[in-house]
């Protein structure tokens, strides 16, 4: 007697390499991926709320305005370049490069502005530098030299 056994196979399917495909791709996306955070700053100046310094004689000060011209111990300049700024601390100072040097700010003024002030002074020698902001209220229109 013949006996006749089938043996039937279960059929199954292997994920193995699968797993292996899809974990290799997500490595190759982490790795060659970048993430850029952006961020945007609202910058003000801050406003001065101590006590007003007292004028004194053996510095120079220079006022940023709101429209970025400078004024050196209250003259104002003719422009706003680079080389004007640097003529006018080489006349104020008197080739004193020891003088400390006030620069006044306003709340409403550019960046820029402040940073080419900044350029200039350091450009013409000077390394005692302090910075200040002036209170609303006390911004006043340029005045002008009639020297």
């Amino acid at each position: 007697m013949k006996f006749k056994r089938k043996f039937r196979e279960e059929l199954t399917i292997n994920i193995t390499p699968l797993i292996d495909v899809v974990f290799l791709l997500l490595i190759f996306f982490m790795v060659t991926t970048t993430f850029n955070r952006e961020t945007r700053l609202l910058v003000t100046l801050p406003e001065a709320d101590t006590a007003l310094a007292k004028n004194l004689p053996n510095r120079i000060e220079i006022v940023v305005a709101r429209d970025g011209s400078y004024t050196i111990n209250g003259r104002a300049l003719i422009n706003n370049r680079l080389e004007t700024l640097m003529r006018g601390l080489e006349l104020e100072s008197g080739g004193d490069r020891s003088l400390p040097i006030l620069l006044i700010a306003d709340a409403e003024s550019t960046h820029q502005a402040v940073v080419t002030a900044m350029d200039g002074i350091g450009q013409s020698g000077f390394t005692r530098l302090n910075i200040a902001t002036q209170r609303p209220q006390q911004v006043e229109p340029l005045r002008t030299d009639p020297n």
